[in-house]
Parts: C-alpha cells; sequence; structure tokens
C-alpha cells in the first residue's frame, strides 16, 4: 500500500518535502536522516529531522528536505503522542532498557487506582530532569557520552506541559500507557518519576510517537520504501 502511494506522489525534494516516516528500532534518528540524503545523491540537499526519537523508541519521525528545512522548528514545536509500556517494580540507570536494572521494588503492593491516581501528579506544566542518559549537550557534549564514561553531570530541569497522561492496560509489572505533550518532554523521565510517587521503580520497555501536530504515524512511510522509491526516480531520469 505505502509502495502505490510513493508512486503517486511527484517529489520535488529540491524545492522541499515534508516526509512522515516511521522509525525504526534501534535507529538512531540521525540514520534516518542519514539513509534518506544518502538515497538523494548527488542532489546536494539540505536534510532535517523535527524532534528526535531515542533509538530504542520507534514511530513518526518528520523529515524535512530542501527549502522545507526552514520549518523544522515550527514542527519540532508541536504537541506530540506518544504510546508505550512501562515496567514497574524496577529503575534503570538509563531510565529504559538501555541499560540494566540497578535497583528492584515489590510492586505486588500496588493497585490500578494507586497507579492511576498517581499520574494526576504529571498534569499540566511540570518540572522535569532529562536522564543522565540523553542527547542534552552540557558545555557542547552529549550527557549520554559523559554517562557511559562514569563522568557525574549536574542536570538542569526543564518545564514541560502533559495533556494527556493515560493508563490504558495494567497487567503487573507491565503497564501500557498514552502521554500527550509538549516539545521536550522525556517520556523515560516521566516514567521514572511516576515511580518515584509510588515510592516504587519504573522504566520504560516501549516506546512509540503516534502523532506530531495533526500528523499521524498512520500517514508515515517506511525508510525502506522511500529510499527504494528514491532509486527508483534516478533510474528513470526524474529526481528533483
Amino acid at each position: 500500500m505505502d509502495e502505490q502511494r510513493l508512486k503517486n506522489i511527484d517529489f520535488n525534494f529540491s524545492e522541499g518535502e515534508m516526509l512522515l516516516i516511521n522509525k525504526p528500532y534501534q535507529w538512531t534518528s540521525f540514520d534516518v536522516v542519514g539513509k534518506i540524503r544518502n538515497a538523494l545523491k548527488p542532489l546536494k540537499l539540505k536534510v532535517g529531522h523535527a524532534g528526535t526519537l531515542d533509538p530504542l523508541a520507534t514511530g513518526l519521525l518528520i523529515v524535512c528536505t530542501g527549502k522545507l528545512t526552514k520549518k523544522i522548528d515550527e514542527f519540532q514545536a508541536q504537541e506530540k503522542e506518544y504510546t508505550g509500556t512501562m515496567v514497574l517494580g524496577a529503575t534503570t540507570p538509563s531510565y529504559d532498557m538501555e541499560t540494566e536494572v540497578d535497583q528492584t521494588f515489590d510492586w505486588s503492593v500496588l493497585t490500578e487506582v494507586q497507579i492511576k491516581e498517581a499520574t494526576r501528579n504529571f498534569m499540566g506544566d511540570i518540572e522535569q530532569y532529562p536522564p543522565a542518559h540523553s542527547a542534552v549537550k552540557v558545555n557542547g557534549e552529549r550527557l549520554y557520552v559523559k554517562a557511559r564514561l562514569g563522568v557525574a553531570v549536574e542536570l538542569r530541569s526543564r518545564q514541560v506541559n502533559i495533556t494527556a497522561f493515560d493508563i490504558t492496560r495494567v497487567d503487573l509489572p507491565e503497564i501500557d500507557f498514552r502521554v500527550v505533550c509538549s516539545k521536550g518532554t522525556y517520556i523515560r523521565s516521566l516514567i521514572h518519576d511516576l515511580g518515584k510517587v509510588l515510592n516504587n521503580g519504573a522504566y520504560l520497555s516501549k516506546l512509540k510517537r503516534t502523532k506530531n501536530g495533526n500528523y499521524s504515524l498512520s500517514d508515515a512511510f517506511e525508510v525502506v520504501d522511500l529510499v527504494n522509491q528514491i532509486r527508483v526516480l534516478k533510474e528513470d531520469g526524474k529526481l528533483k
């Protein structure tokens, strides 16, 4: 279905395209941009993305080419929607599955009612600290680089806004959720902080971005399908 839809689009990458991409698991956002930029050679174009997704996250990534790269900040500023799964009763240094569990807790004392009530603490404007294992830069160096070297860094909080924090499935220790939030929100930190409010622990085990503003994952292309269509355009002399 995506392949047929791609064939019907008159792409003009030089003038500018806004591409909705389903970022694969374990790819960085820069991997996606690099793949598309390389596919577009020999065209020398600016290619960039709006709103970084962690390697272990999947879902909607907006990639812009040509003149539309000027609108990246606009797309990045839009509200985001995520769905995912957390694990209660444990923490990890990275707040997700990138690192091993470093502490465990008894989750059997928690109820679904307590968990849902705890999410109310995070509605509206909240102060949030980024994970130590994150792409935030301190003194020009990304935090995850320092974290992997075991270097302690003083983290600065930031204000973010949570519009929705819904618990959609409880099968302890796993919990599924849906979050609608402002730009710059770290879902890993949100889950970690929820664990603390419950006097317990929690880490993120699965995350998918489903919306960015009015754009939806259901309209996104797979990277491989888009690259294949670019290859076809090259072969037909229609790449522009």
